[in-house]
This record gives structure tokens, sequence and C-alpha cells, in this order.
């Protein structure tokens, strides 16, 4: 069984003939969107209501729309889809994913039950608008926003939502516990989320999503956060303009001249360094008691391209010497 999410019948000038806000229109009837016989629901889901237990004995016996109301007071403790452990989704992967859900089944929850017997009663505007303005439960006024979610033309979302974006009541969203949400937070993710908890809303229109998107920014536009500014003493410009000019005024050449006078100071503070350290060098040289040796035996070393060293050539000239 494949949901459809088709246009069917719906005027996309419904929204602009409609004078007033939306939760007091004349006309009591509310329009359906998409497929009118499953709520454009999940098939597995769908089918886990329709096959369980609580839906066709427990929620059987509810004929009125009073009966719901106080069986969601008293039954319904989170917002998802599935009991907690009930449905078990490890190694699933492509289309038998847990978001999709279309894997293997659990237990369907008490929530998506009584969300489905609302269905079922055919409700009013009025009796939506009872639903989403109760005062006893914040979980009574969650199951009629989703109501509007799955069941209204996207071009009425906004309207349905707008007044009730800072609403701050709190709710438990999660099976088990541990994920407290706002109305208003829940709202937006209603909006411009796709997603919520492995099952799927019916999808927006691309333009009437980028009008919603437009109207959230201009309704909450966005903060721009200034860089602290440091606490400086403020300049007097005008005083430092008229001593700029009187600067030039000055007859006295006094800074011409220490100016010179430093460089020339550094320059002899170099020279005497430079001096310094060359007569340590010599000092240390003539203090070495192996300074003379390593002469000597550099000059007795000492190597000719063409003779030889030193010695061999003395001995040269001695043994001719002698021979004559």
């Amino acid at each position: 069984m494949e949901v459809s999410y088709e246009n069917e019948g719906y005027d996309n000038d419904y929204q602009s003939k409609s004078k007033g806000s939306i939760l007091t229109r004349k006309n009591n009837t509310m329009p359906m969107w998409g497929n009118e016989r499953t709520m454009n629901l999940n098939t597995l889901i769908l089918t886990n209501i329709q096959s369980s237990h609580y839906f066709k004995v427990n929620l059987y016996e509810l004929k009125t729309y009073h009966e719901v109301i106080d069986e969601i007071y008293y039954k319904v403790q989170h917002l998802e889809p599935w009991e907690k452990g009930s449905r078990k989704t490890s190694g699933q992967t492509g289309m038998c994913g847990g978001v999709r859900g279309v894997g293997a089944g659990g237990i369907v929850s008490t929530a998506f039950c009584l969300l489905y017997k609302l269905f079922t009663l055919k409700l009013t505007r009025k009796q939506v608008t009872g639903l989403i303005t109760h005062c006893d439960s914040p979980y009574i006024r969650a199951l009629g926003f989703m109501y509007i979610r799955y069941t209204q033309p996207p071009g009425d979302l906004w309207d349905w939502y707008e007044s009730f974006l800072d609403d701050e009541e709190e709710m438990d969203v999660r099976a088990g516990g541990g994920q407290i949400m706002t109305i208003g937070n829940i709202l937006k993710s209603f909006l411009f989320k796709l997603e919520w908890y492995s099952t799927l809303f019916p999808r927006i229109p691309v333009p009437i999503q980028q009008q919603m998107e437009k109207k959230m920014s201009e309704k909450y536009p966005p903060v721009v956060e200034e860089a602290p500014r440091r606490n400086l003493p403020e300049k007097n410009f005008s005083r430092d303009r008229d001593d700029y000019r009187n600067r030039g005024d000055l007859s006295d050449t006094s800074r011409p001249r220490e100016r010179i006078e430093r460089r020339e100071r550094s320059h002899r503070d170099y020279r005497d360094r430079d001096y310094e350290r060359k007569s340590s060098h010599a000092n240390s040289r003539e203090r070495s008691p192996y300074v003379s040796r390593r002469d000597d035996y550099n000059k007795s070393s000492s190597r000719s391209p063409k003779y030889g060293s030193s010695k061999r050539r003395d001995r040269d000239d001695y043994k001719s010497r002698s021979r004559y």
C-alpha cells in the first residue's frame, strides 16, 4: 500500500481567500491533504496500528472527542511512533533502515494509535483548536499539532503554527525519557525537518518551504554579535594638529644635533668593540705555549709544488756544495 502525497482537491487560493486567523474561520470543516484513507502515515506504522490490540479493543470503545482527550491525558508519555526497545533495526541499511520505517516492525506507541483514532473521528476546526490550546497536558497539544502536520495542506501550516512558535511549555518526547523539548521547538522541527523518530512527515513543496523559511527569518532575524570595544581615551585631534603645525616653527637645531651625536656614539662603540676583540685575540696567541711550536711546524712542513718540502731542499743543497 503506497502512501500518496499528491494534492487531492487542494485549492491553491485557499489561504488567500480566507480572512482573519486560521483558528477562527467560519468554515468549521477542515480540508484533508494527501491520502484520505491512510492519513499520510507510514505503511508499516499504519499496519501495526490497525492490527494492535490496543487500537482494536481499547480505542474502539471510545466514541467521542472528549473520551479520546481523556485517554491521551492518562496514557501518552512520549511522541515516538514505537515503544522503547520493541523495534530492532541494527544491521539494516538502505530502505530497510530505521529512518524509512519499512524494516522489522515493533510495538506501535500509544501516541500514534490515539493520533490515528483522532483521524477516524474527522475532527472539525473547532475541535483541533481545542486540542492545540488545551491546558491540561502538553501531550494533548502535541498530538493536535501532529494531526495538523499530517492532514493539513502545506500552505496552511505556517498559519496554524506561527502564534505558538514561542511557546515555552516543555515535555519529554523520547520513549523512555531523556529529551525535553518545548512546544515551540517541536513546531519548528515539524516545519523544517522531514524526519521524526524513525518515520517521515508528508513532504512540503519547495516553494512553500522557501516561503516559510523567509517568514521565519523575518520573525527571528539573525543576531550579529559586535566585537567588544576597548575603552580608549578620546584624542584631541585639534590639539595634535596645532602641535604638528607649531613643530615646524622651532628655530633651534637640537633635534638634528642629537641625532648626529647618537650616530657618532654608536660608531665609536662599534669601533671600540672591534678593537677590543682583535687585541684580545692577539693576546691569547701570545699567551699560548703552543703558538711557537705550531708556527715552526708549519714552516718546516710547508711544501712547494716544484721542489718538495723545505727540509729536502736544504739537504739537496748541502750535498751539492759538499761535492765541490
